[in-house]
């Protein structure tokens, strides 16, 4: 089993890629299950402050890198120990496991570990951070409405078989996994671009350090990633269609103000 921690101090390793440590899909308290967005509420309050905290030291953050080439220690660690808390909640609020987040950002007993280290940055990569990760968040975006559009369904299954199903598992995980890869590129804690969306390739001889190190997806597990983003992709022309067809009727409908002014118009 790997050596859950997550580094606090930089090194010079520019495409270290943030890894997620799981546990396999085990026995969940129906309970739990029953409740889980319930339970959520206090974790998205503190959730909500610290995203605060972090949207400005990010900022600060950007300035030092930019001019230094890497994240002031300080910051780096504050936005690393933002990213594992953040994550773990998201792990918890996806069903991936039972164990409640603790309010803290160091919780090395905790299921859900992020490794990260903050190193060396490419001064010209922050400068047009923003604009680099466009392609990426477009995936996270079709990614993340695709599985809260069918989460109802999975929530079902959980609850009734008191387990995620391993191909559940397995493309939840590699959602999660991505959008933390993606939070950490965003904070310039790592170099290293969001990739591997359906899973790792496996690697001979490679012991296993948790259920997803490496993150080996079945065929089914990689049908149902795409399956998420088809239906995101999917809601998003939907929305657009709804927003267009609602501003094309407003505009059709004449006003008070245009109606007194036609001839023989009652007011």
């Amino acid at each position: 089993m790997a050596d859950h921690t997550w580094a606090q101090r930089p090194v010079s390793l520019p495409e270290v890629r943030p890894e997620l440590d799981l546990p396999e899909p085990g026995r969940q308290r129906r309970w739990t299950v029953l409740l889980r967005w319930l339970l959520l509420i206090p974790q998205y309050i503190a959730l909500f402050f610290l995203w605060v905290a972090a949207s400005v030291v990010m900022v600060v953050g950007w300035f030092a890198a930019l001019i230094t080439g890497r994240l002031p220690e300080t910051i780096a660690s504050f936005l690393t120990g933002y990213l594992v808390y953040s994550t773990r909640v998201t792990a918890y609020a996806m069903l991936l496991v039972d164990a409640y987040p603790p309010f803290a950002f160091l919780a090395p007993g905790h299921p859900v570990q992020v490794e990260v280290r903050p190193g060396k940055l490419n001064r010209l990569a922050v400068l047009f951070r923003i604009i680099l990760l466009i392609p990426a968040m477009v995936v996270v975006e079709l990614l993340m409405l695709g599985w809260y559009a069918i989460c109802p369904v999975f929530w079902v299954m959980v609850l009734i078989r008191g387990r995620m199903p391993r191909t559940l598992f397995e493309a939840t995980a590699t959602t999660a996994r991505y959008n933390m890869r993606l939070s950490a590129y965003l904070m310039m804690l790592t170099a290293a671009y969001p990739k591997r969306l359906f899973g790792d390739a496996p690697a001979p001889g490679e012991q296993p350090r948790s259920a997803t190190r490496p993150l080996l997806l079945s065929d089914a597990g990689k049908a149902l990633v795409v399956l998420f983003l088809v239906l995101g992709a999917l809601l998003l022309i939907f929305e657009e269609f709804i927003t267009a067809t609602t501003n094309t009727s407003t505009t059709s409908q004449p006003s008070a103000a245009s109606l007194s002014t036609v001839p023989g118009t009652p007011l």
